[in-house]
């Protein structure tokens, strides 16, 4: 089912699966999917006084409106529901003090901490050394490190979703993907897009343009470049632009405003998360990434006392990505994206993860 936005049915499932699996598993350790939460015995740590959480941010920040906001709301989601104090920490523009934001969190009491993005592996690494009693989270990378959990997502399964309607709703089948950052990580949003596209028009013309090259992470905090890159690709003949850029993209909308074309968000409902009413009615619907699924999830199995040392992803099976349908544009291929969406729960489909 695609929802609107996670909506407590959702989240309750995603819940529900992990308790389950939480009983009926021993123990933890090697990569997991959001069904298997990681096991092991009480954390003396959780046990103790208040739940102190303390989490930081990416580039851009609180505000976003879209993947920092997002994990802000799983923050705010343990706060409310699991009685945490919580705390925040926001980079340098360059990122460049990553490893302080962690240190400042552990020297002040907080356990869990969590690092929102691929960025922060390194970082959380060696802050995971250098504090063994603490137990972190990283989004979006992998770790083997017995204090740290990886927080991983199906982008590309989502992506793919996105892909099947732009291609669907394309009226001259030319569509565009915006990256931020030439990464990996970006390259899964890429890479499911267009294949989605293609499994509905294999003849389809789609341009893809990256605003920095991998390890320049100020692609996602450039919607002066996602315009210009969009402005490109509306004048040359797409009429949907999906994005994949962080804050960047609201250039991209703005282009399409401009344009009187359309786009597709990322990572949160972002129709209803832009403030800018003009640039709302050109989004037609956004791939829902729920990094305030995992980041809640996450304290809640801590408080459990779960420990580190596995990874959990979150696919279209526990609807750990999807699409919003705010403003009802794509209400019309409901029953076609969710065929698509039971194939690849099916396994029918194998969305690639590599363009």
């Amino acid at each position: 089912m695609l929802g609107k936005r996670f909506n407590s049915v959702a989240l309750g499932s995603v819940a529900g699966v992990l308790l389950m699996a939480a009983a009926a598993c021993g123990g933890g350790g090697g990569g997991t999917t959001a069904s298997q939460e990681p096991t092991g015995a009480a954390s003396s740590e959780a046990s103790k006084g208040a739940l102190k959480v303390g989490l930081a941010f990416d580039i851009g920040g609180r505000g976003d409106k879209s993947f920092n906001d997002s994990a802000y709301a799983g923050l705010e989601k343990a706060k409310t529901e699991l009685g945490a104090e919580i705390k925040e920490l926001s980079p340098a523009s360059d990122g460049s003090n990553r490893g302080d934001l962690l240190r400042q969190l552990a020297d002040a009491g907080y356990n869990p901490i969590i690092g929102v993005g691929f960025a922060y592996a390194e970082d959380v690494k060696k802050a995971a050394e250098e504090y063994p009693d603490i137990q972190f989270a990283v989004v979006d990378s992998a770790s083997n490190a017995p204090n740290v959990t990886g927080l991983l997502f199906a982008e590309e399964q989502g992506s793919y979703l996105a892909g099947v309607a732009a291609a669907t709703k394309s009226e001259g089948g030319h569509v565009g993907f915006v990256g931020g950052v030439e990464s990996d990580l970006i390259k899964k949003f890429e890479a499911g897009f267009v294949a989605g596209v293609k499994s509905v028009k294999a003849d389809a013309k789609i341009d893809v343009k990256y605003l920095t090259p991998d390890g320049d992470f100020s692609g996602f905090k450039a919607p002066d470049k996602g315009k210009v890159a969009a402005e490109k690709m509306y004048q040359d003949g797409a009429d949907i632009i999906y994005h994949a850029s962080g804050d960047s993209g609201l250039g991209v909308f703005q282009a399409a405003a401009a344009a009187k074309k359309k786009a597709i968000g990322v990572d949160s409902d972002q129709r209803q998360t832009v403030k800018e009413t003009d640039l709302q009615s050109v989004i037609m619907t956004s791939m829902l990434k729920r990094v305030d699924v995992g980041v809640f999830e996450f304290i809640k199995a801590f408080q459990g006392g779960a420990k580190g040392g596995t990874n959990t992803t979150y696919d279209l099976k526990v609807d750990g990505v999807g699409l919003s349908t705010t403003g009802g544009e794509i209400d019309d291929l409901k029953d076609k994206l969710d065929a698509a969406k039971k194939d690849i729960v099916d396994g029918k489909i194998t969305v690639p993860a590599k363009p």
